[in-house]
């Protein structure tokens, strides 16, 4: 069962609980680059930069560190962004088309390797980035079609396939947090198997066990996302998204009658960036 929710008088929307979840992933991280894929992801990460986590370093997703504002800071070369991803020195949220309860991403086919039924992005960098640096996701459509038993194809190393491989593998090895649309999840296991972290409010537990296609770790009181300060709701509503590209991506219940068939479709792609 979920905690009781402690009333705030602020209102906010579900796009605006999942930008607020995702910044967390960034909480107390210091010093390193931010890699966010994807809308909320990018909207989360300039909103820690702004409060909380004043020292993260943003890129323009090229050649270039930027400020909050988008204005170049510094050169940051592709030599140089390998060394920071290869020394831990990043913490990238990355999309997944499919992961399993261990964390293991998918983001290059669904089916059969050897014939797929679809081409995806490809394996890409997400095997250097999970055993080399933290990495969150983002998924903005719960769903069992994500959410699976076994992933179709390991891009993304999760504890199970990292523990077995060795030290070498579970060294630098961290995924601080899968966000969702309907909920936040995490590895806080003895066996670091998924569990339910957080629900966003509105947001049942049984709703989110219905979304996952596997065994889902909840605890005996799941809390909700945490509220946005005031603060928070202005930079993000008047200063980072003022034309609310985020409820584009994640429809607010609220005030959408259709967002049931929404939360079920769920595309067999991920949105990534530079990996």
């Amino acid at each position: 069962m979920s905690a009781p929710r402690a009333e705030t008088g602020v209102t906010a929307t579900r796009a605006e609980y999942c930008v607020i979840a995702c910044a967390e992933a960034w909480r107390d991280n210091g010093e390193v680059l931010a890699s966010p894929m994807g809308l909320i992801p990018s909207l989360g990460a300039r909103l820690a930069k702004r409060t909380f986590s004043p020292d993260l370093l943003l890129t323009d997703g090229e050649a270039m560190l930027v400020g909050l504002d988008g204005t170049p800071e510094g050169w940051l070369p592709y030599r140089q962004h390998l060394t920071m991803v290869t020394g831990g020195r990043r913490h990238v949220m990355m999309g997944a088309s499919q992961i399993d309860r261990f964390g293991n991403q998918n983001i290059s086919c669904i089916g059969d390797w050897a014939k797929p039924r679809r081409q995806l992005l490809g394996v890409r960098g997400a095997p250097v980035n999970t055993l080399n640096n933290p990495t969150s996701y983002w998924v903005p459509r719960h769903s069992p079609r994500v959410f699976v038993e076994r992933v179709d194809m390991v891009c993304g190393v999760g504890y199970d396939r990292a523990a077995a491989a060795g030290p070498s593998a579970t060294r630098f090895h961290r995924i601080p947090r899968v966000v969702t649309d309907l909920a936040v999840l995490d590895f806080a296991t003895p066996d670091h198997s998924m569990r339910l972290a957080s629900l966003h409010p509105g947001v049942t537990v049984e709703r989110v066990r219905q979304a996952t296609g596997f065994a889902l770790t909840v605890p005996d009181e799941v809390p909700y996302t945490r509220e946005p300060t005031p603060q928070e709701l202005e930079l993000i509503r008047e200063v980072i998204d003022p034309r609310a590209a985020r409820d584009r991506e994640v429809i607010d219940p609220k005030t959408s009658g259709t967002v049931g068939a929404r939360e079920r479709e769920v595309p067999e792609t991920g949105r990534v960036g530079r990996c």
